[in-house]
Formats: C-alpha cells, sequence, structure tokens
C-alpha cells in the first residue's frame, strides 16, 4: 500500500517520557485553565468567584511542546518573559460530557509544566480585548516533564507545588487550593471538546508568578509527581 505522498516531510509526532516504560505519550492538543488559584487571579488584578463563574481556557499547540532538561532562546517580542508552574494532567481514554464523577477514568497521568507567558503581550491583548495567542502560544511555551502514571495516584487533590529561580523559591503553594479540582476541569472541558487520548490539561499557576532573563535556571517540584527544570538562553 502507498503512502501518502506530501509536499514535503512531515513533522514529527511531539510526545513525552512516561516514566517506567520505553514507549513515549503522544501529545494531541495542549489545553491551559486560566486563572485556577484565586490567589493568582489577584495578583494579576482578578477575583474568582465560583459560585457566579465558571473556568476558562486557552490553547497552546502541540507544537509550541518541550521537554524538561532543555535550554530554549529567550523568546522574540517581549521583554516581560514570565514562568508559570502548573500540574499538567495527561488525558488517556475518549470523553465528552463526562459526569464529575466519572472523569477520573479519563486521566493517564501527570506532569509537572511550565506555562510560559510574554506576559506584556497578554496584557496589551487583554487591555484590547483580543485573543492571548501572542503571549501564550509560542514555540517552548509548554514545558512538560515526564508523565506519571495515575494509577497508585488516584485523582490528585492536594499536594505541595513549588518552582525556585536560581535556587530562591518563588512560588509554594498545594494542589489543594485550585479553585477548579481536576475532576471539575475535565468535566466541563468535555462539554466543549471531545477529549482524546494524548490531550494534556494545564491547570493553573499558583501565585508569585515572575520574569526570568537569560542565563537564569528554573526548577519546580510537585508532590507525588516529580520535577521539571529549565534554562533560560539568549535569543535566537
Amino acid at each position: 500500500m502507498s503512502s501518502t505522498p506530501y509536499l514535503w516531510p512531515t513533522a514529527p509526532v511531539p510526545s513525552l517520557p512516561v516514566r517506567g516504560i520505553d514507549a513515549r505519550l503522544p501529545v494531541r492538543r495542549i489545553f491551559c485553565v486560566g486563572r485556577n488559584y484565586q490567589a493568582h487571579a489577584l495578583e494579576m488584578g482578578n477575583s474568582i468567584d465560583k459560585a457566579t463563574m465558571r473556568p476558562f481556557y486557552f490553547i497552546k499547540d502541540a507544537g509550541s511542546l518541550a521537554e524538561s532538561g532543555v535550554t530554549t532562546p529567550y523568546p522574540p517580542g517581549t521583554r516581560n518573559y514570565h514562568f508559570e508552574m502548573e500540574l499538567v494532567v495527561a488525558i488517556g481514554a475518549e470523553g465528552f460530557r463526562v459526569p464529575e464523577a466519572d472523569a477520573g477514568r479519563l486521566v493517564y497521568g501527570y506532569a509537572a509544566g511550565l506555562d510560559m507567558t510574554r506576559r506584556d503581550l497578554q496584557q496589551t491583548a487583554r487591555e484590547q480585548g483580543r485573543p492571548w495567542d501572542l503571549g501564550k502560544n509560542f514555540e517552548h511555551g509548554a514545558v512538560c516533564g515526564e508523565i506519571v502514571p495515575a494509577a497508585g495516584l488516584g485523582v490528585l487533590d492536594n499536594g505541595r507545588i513549588e518552582l525556585r529561580v536560581n535556587g530562591e523559591t518563588k512560588q509554594r503553594s498545594d494542589l489543594s487550593m485550585m479553585i477548579w479540582n481536576i475532576r471539575e476541569i475535565i468535566a466541563d472541558l468535555s462539554k466543549f471538546y471531545h477529549l482524546q487520548p494524548g490531550d494534556l490539561i494545564y491547570t493553573g499557576t499558583p501565585e508569585g508568578v515572575g520574569a526570568v532573563k537569560p542565563g537564569d535556571h528554573i526548577s519546580g517540584h510537585i508532590d507525588g509527581v516529580g520535577d521539571i527544570t529549565l534554562d533560560i538562553g539568549e535569543p535566537d
């Protein structure tokens, strides 16, 4: 059987290592939850009332994925490049309009992630009522550690999450401080998308986000999940 002809070679499938096995997890889509820790929402000038509001999302394409441990260039177009430490949920089963009580069956595993952000571009877009794409969706903007299978961990409801820059603690909180927990996020997101194996959900960042510069070393940790590192290189 002949293969489909393309005008040029197709790009490799973005993927991540999985702890304990040789097979890698192919990444399909990257969903990100905005303002899911109250203290971070406040530092961004907002307050979240869970009783009257629902989660909101933005998307990073799979081409923005970078593995933990790499050095990435300081990105173009920004002078205010921020880190955001997050728990990442890897989806391992199909789901559409999933009840909260059944949401756990979609979880394949977890990872430590960095939602890197061109904050000045994001803020300009927000002030002008425009999409956040330039601020959020760019090369190397979704950094992720190895996937830890959920077997034995269940659906995570708590655990320390922290980030350091050059050894100095910048973010420290607990997963229990998320406004919308993992079950709620999956159930809500599945009202709008047919979730598929390989989808990643970045679940939001605690307070303490800030800027980094070339030469900085970022290290993060989530209890029960693992670590992530990133070095900021010179601009291209």
